[in-house]
């Protein structure tokens, strides 16, 4: 007798999943990205890293 393979409703979920997530952390990486890169940002860090650099010991 030929026995048929039991499929199940979740088959390939781990897959969908892992795509969801990868999708959903390249999305972040990329609105962090361009906060990161704004002029507001990048001032503020500036200004803080030539703060810190002018500090007399």
């Amino acid at each position: 007798m030929n026995k048929l393979p039991n499929f199940r409703e979740d088959d390939g979920m781990a897959t969908v999943e892992y795509a969801i997530a990868t999708l959903a952390a390249a999305a972040l990486a990329a609105v962090l990205y361009l906060v990161v890169n704004s002029e507001a940002v990048v001032a503020g860090l500036t200004a803080l890293v030539e703060r810190a650099l002018s500090v007399k010991f």
